[in-house]
C-alpha cells in the first residue's frame, strides 16, 4: 500500500445525524420567539420616538409676523397647528385650540369678544383665562419664540405668560412649538 492511500484510510469519517423531531421543534420555537421579540422591539422604538416635521402638529410652525393681529384685536386661528395667536396689551400668546374640559374646540365669537366652547358652554377671555363654564382651568398654551430684526429672541415664559412685544423693533419670525404645551392654571 502506498503512503497517500494509507493516510486516507486512516482518517476518521464524520457522519452528521439529522436532528430529531424534538430538536427541530426546539430550534423553530427559539427562532419564532427571537423574531417576535425583534418585531415587538422595532414597533416600540418606531412609536416611542415620534418624528414631527415642521408645519405638522406636534412640530414647529412658522407664523407670518405680518398676520399678527393688533393688540386687543380678534385672534388668528391656525387650524393645521391647532392654536390661536392672541395679541393682548400684555403681549403675544399661542393658545391651544382645545377646551380644557372635554377636548372640544372653542371658537372665537366676535360679538361677545371671547372664546366659547360649543359643547358645554365654557368661556375664555382673549388671553385664554377662564370666564365661566365647566372647564377646570385656563386654556393651555404653546411655547412661542419671537425673533426681531436685530437677531434677539424672546420666548414664552415657563409659566405660560405673554411674550411682551417691543413696538420699536421689527419682528422677523414667530415660531410656535406645538410639541411643548404649558398647562393652564386652575381657576378658583
Amino acid at each position: 500500500m502506498s503512503a497517500p492511500v494509507a493516510r486516507a484510510a486512516a482518517r476518521p469519517s464524520i457522519q452528521v445525524a439529522a436532528p430529531s423531531r424534538r430538536e427541530f421543534l426546539y430550534y423553530i420555537w427559539g427562532a419564532s420567539m427571537a423574531l417576535l421579540l425583534g418585531q415587538t422591539s422595532a414597533g416600540l422604538i418606531w412609536f416611542a420616538f415620534p418624528r414631527f416635521k415642521e408645519g405638522e402638529f406636534g412640530g414647529t410652525f412658522a407664523f407670518n409676523p405680518e398676520e399678527l393681529p393688533n393688540a386687543g384685536a380678534a385672534p388668528v386661528t391656525v387650524a393645521s397647528g391647532r392654536f390661536h395667536i392672541s395679541h393682548t396689551p400684555e403681549g403675544l400668546r399661542a393658545l391651544y385650540q382645545v377646551c380644557t374640559h372635554l377636548g372640544c374646540l372653542p371658537k372665537w365669537v366676535p360679538t361677545n369678544f371671547r372664546f366659547e366652547c360649543p359643547c358645554h358652554g365654557s368661556k375664555f377671555e382673549l388671553n385664554g383665562a377662564w370666564i365661566e363654564g365647566p372647564a377646570p382651568r385656563n386654556l393651555d398654551r404653546f411655547i412661542a419664540t419671537v425673533t426681531y430684526a436685530d437677531g434677539s429672541t424672546v420666548e414664552t415664559p415657563a409659566d405660560g405668560g405673554p411674550i411682551p412685544l417691543d413696538p420699536e423693533q421689527e419682528i422677523t419670525s414667530i415660531q410656535i412649538d406645538t410639541g411643548a404645551r404649558i398647562v393652564g392654571e386652575l381657576h378658583p
